[in-house]
């Protein structure tokens, strides 16, 4: 093998970033999906098991948003409190993702006996 090769001159861009990716992958520890939840929910660093070259962030939409009120039985708020201090968000973060959640479950649900 010529020295150049192996220093990657005159190779073309993609095949370069192919390289490189092959080598990312390599280096990345592999564990199983079980293994990197319990390590997640343990709340231990997971970055060594993820491949952010591909990541790319989302364009910021501003949403439309409304206030509304909803009454909610003290015994419901202290659970909801209770949760999101346990996970670190606010009661409004866990409502607006649990109730996010469930509307796409029930439309894939929907979806599903449609079909």
């Amino acid at each position: 093998m010529l020295p150049s090769s192996r220093s990657g001159a005159g190779r073309s861009a993609s095949s370069a970033s192919a390289v490189a990716e092959r080598e990312k992958r390599n280096t990345m520890k592999v564990i199983t999906t079980k293994e990197f939840d319990e390590k997640f929910d343990r709340g231990e660093d997971i970055s060594e098991h993820l491949d952010f070259s591909k990541g790319h962030r989302l364009k910021e939409e501003k949403a439309k948003t409304r206030k509304v009120n909803v009454d909610f039985p003290e015994h419901i708020l202290a659970l909801l409190d209770e949760e999101a201090r346990s996970i670190g968000v606010t009661r409004q973060s866990i409502i607006k993702v649990w109730i996010a959640e469930r509307l796409k479950e029930e439309r894939k649900n929907r979806l599903k006996s449609v079909s």
